[in-house]
C-alpha cells in the first residue's frame, strides 16, 4: 500500500497543462493569424525578429500618427491591418501576439481601430487607435504596431512597436518619426490650454483655442506702450538668428500687473493675435501646476509663449506665508530650466504685484520687463466708451460726460455700462441713444449698485503700482497701459 504523501501542486500542474492546450487552440473561424500576415510581409518568422518600442504621451499621439502616415505613404504598397483577439489584445505586447505557442491563432487579422482626435479648435483626424502599418523603409520591410493610450485598460501611454529583421532600420525609422512628429505637430503655431470643460476640441488634457484676432485700435493704450510690449515678445523673435549669433539670450519674461478688470488679459489676447507663428500654452488657476509640462512643450515648439494668468495665486512671497510652496518652485524651475537660446516668452499677469515672490520678479531672465496696467484715466475711459458703443448711437457730449462721471472704473466697467444702455433701448423697442446711456450710468452709479460696481472693478482712482526694483518697466510718464 502506497503511503507517500500526495503532491499538493499536482492539481495546479494539471490545470497548467490544460491552460496551455487552450491557449494553443485555434478556432476554425479565427481568420488569418496575425503572425502569418506579418511573416508574409517581412519575409521570415516574425517571432525571430527584434521589436523596438517607443512610448508616447497621448497628447502627442496624433503627431506620431501624422508622421508615421507620411513615412509609410512613400511606399505605394503600404497597408494597415487590424488585430482581433477581443479584450486580451489590449493587455499584451506585439512579441506575445506572434509567439508560435501562446500568441498564434489567438490574435487574427481584423478591422483596424480608429479614433477621432483633435488637431485644432475646429478640426479633427481619424488616427489609428490600434493597428499595424506594413510598408518598406529604406527598402526593408517593416511592421509598426500603433496603439493609443487606454488608461481604463492599464495603458497610460501610447506605444509604437517596430518589427523588422534589421534593428538598425527600426532605430532609423523611429528617429525619423520623432523628428517629423515635431516639425508637423498639430501643436506648432496653435493656442492650447491645459484645461477642459468637456465641450471643446480636446486631446488628452489639451484644449485647442481659436487664436484671438484684435485690431490695434481695439486695445486702448497711450502712444508707444503697446508697441513696446509687442516688441519685447515678437521683436526679439524676429531677430532671433542675429541675437543667437552674437551670443545673446532669447528667453524672456513679461509681467503685466494691475487691478482686476483693468485689461491685462485683453492685452495678452492682442499679443496672441500678432504672434501667429508662436505656439501658445495658457495656464490659469489649478492648471498652473502644469507649468513644467508647458515649458517642455514650449521648448519643443518654439517660438512659443507660456501665459500664466493670476500667477500671484501660486507665487506669493514666501515671507508672507508658512511652509514650502512646491508649485512656486515648479514655476521658478520651469523658467530657469530652459536654455538661454530658447525662443520662449513667459507672460505673467497678476493683480497683486506686492505679493509676488521676489525671486520671480527681480531676477533677470525670469522677468525682464514689467508693465503696469492701471485704471484708465479720463481720456482712456472716453476711448473705451467709444470702442464699445454702437456706431453713431451716442453723442460726443454724453460720452465725455459719462467718462467724467465714471472716474475710477475699469475697462470691464465701461463695457458693461454700454451693454446696459443698449439693453434699456431694446426694452423700449428703439435704437439706443443718449437718454439710455444717461439712465444706465445713473443706475449703475446708484448706491444700490455698490456690489455690482465692486465686481466690475470700480474702486476709486487708486493705482496698483508697487515698487518692482531692478526691472525695466512702463510707468506713468512713459505711458500707462489701461486696457
Amino acid at each position: 500500500m502506497d503511503t507517500s504523501p500526495a503532491d499538493p501542486d499536482a492539481p495546479l500542474d494539471r490545470l497548467k497543462v490544460l491552460l496551455d492546450l487552450l491557449l494553443q487552440h485555434q478556432p476554425a473561424s479565427a481568420g488569418t493569424p496575425l503572425a502569418t500576415a506579418l511573416a508574409e510581409h517581412l519575409g521570415g518568422p516574425p517571432h525571430e525578429m527584434a521589436v523596438l518600442s517607443e512610448e508616447v504621451q497621448n497628447h502627442r499621439f496624433v503627431d506620431y500618427d501624422i508622421a508615421l502616415d507620411a513615412i509609410a505613404s512613400r511606399d505605394p504598397a503600404n497597408d494597415v491591418i487590424g488585430i482581433g483577439g477581443g479584450e486580451s489584445r489590449y493587455h499584451v505586447n506585439l512579441p506575445d501576439m506572434i509567439q508560435p505557442g501562446g500568441g498564434y491563432g489567438r490574435f487574427p487579422v481584423a478591422q483596424v481601430d480608429y479614433a477621432n482626435v483633435a488637431t485644432g479648435p475646429d478640426s479633427e483626424r481619424a488616427a489609428i487607435a490600434m493597428g499595424i502599418r506594413r510598408f518598406a523603409y529604406a527598402c526593408v520591410p517593416v511592421a509598426v504596431l500603433v496603439r493609443r493610450a487606454l488608461p481604463g485598460r492599464g495603458r497610460g501611454l501610447a506605444t509604437l512597436e517596430v518589427l523588422c529583421a534589421d534593428r538598425t532600420v527600426s532605430a532609423a525609422l523611429l528617429e525619423e518619426v520623432r523628428e517629423l512628429s515635431l516639425t508637423r505637430s498639430v501643436l506648432r503655431g496653435a493656442v492650447v490650454s491645459l484645461a477642459s470643460s468637456g465641450y471643446e476640441m480636446t486631446e488628452e488634457g489639451l484644449t485647442f483655442i481659436a487664436r484671438p484676432q484684435l485690431r490695434a485700435d481695439q486695445v486702448v493704450l497711450p502712444e508707444g506702450v503697446l508697441e513696446r510690449v509687442v516688441d519685447h515678445v515678437a521683436g526679439i523673435a524676429a531677430h532671433a538668428p542675429e541675437l543667437k549669433r552674437l551670443g545673446q539670450h532669447l528667453k524672456r519674461g513679461l509681467l503685466l500687473y494691475g487691478p482686476p478688470g483693468s485689461g491685462k488679459t485683453h492685452t495678452v489676447r492682442y499679443l496672441l493675435g500678432v504672434t501667429p507663428d508662436h505656439t501658445v500654452v495658457l495656464l490659469a488657476g489649478e492648471t498652473l501646476r502644469f507649468v513644467g509640462l508647458a515649458a517642455k512643450l514650449a521648448r519643443a515648439m518654439q517660438p512659443a509663449l507660456v501665459v500664466l494668468e493670476d500667477c500671484d495665486l501660486i507665487a506669493e512671497d514666501r515671507d508672507m506665508s508658512y511652509g514650502a510652496k512646491p508649485l512656486l518652485f515648479e514655476v521658478l524651475d520651469a523658467m530657469d530650466g530652459l536654455d538661454a537660446d530658447a525662443d520662449v516668452t513667459f507672460v505673467l499677469t497678476t493683480n497683486r504685484v506686492d505679493a509676488m515672490e521676489r525671486a520671480l520678479t527681480q531676477r533677470p531672465g525670469r522677468v525682464d520687463l514689467a508693465v503696469e496696467v492701471p485704471l484708465p484715466d479720463a481720456a482712456g475711459r472716453l476711448a473705451l466708451l467709444r470702442l464699445y458703443a454702437p456706431e453713431g448711437a451716442f453723442s460726443e457730449d454724453v460720452l465725455a460726460d459719462t467718462a467724467h462721471r465714471t472716474s475710477g472704473t475699469t475697462a470691464s466697467f465701461s463695457r458693461e455700462l454700454i451693454r446696459r444702455a443698449v439693453l434699456h433701448a431694446a426694452k423700449d423697442g428703439v435704437a439706443p441713444g443718449d437718454r439710455h446711456l444717461h439712465e444706465a450710468t445713473s443706475e449703475i452709479l446708484a448706491d444700490g449698485e455698490r456690489l455690482s460696481r465692486a465686481l466690475l472693478g470700480a474702486g476709486g482712482e487708486e493705482k496698483s503700482g508697487m515698487s518692482v526694483d531692478r526691472m525695466p518697466r512702463v510707468r506713468p510718464g512713459d505711458g500707462e497701459v489701461y486696457c
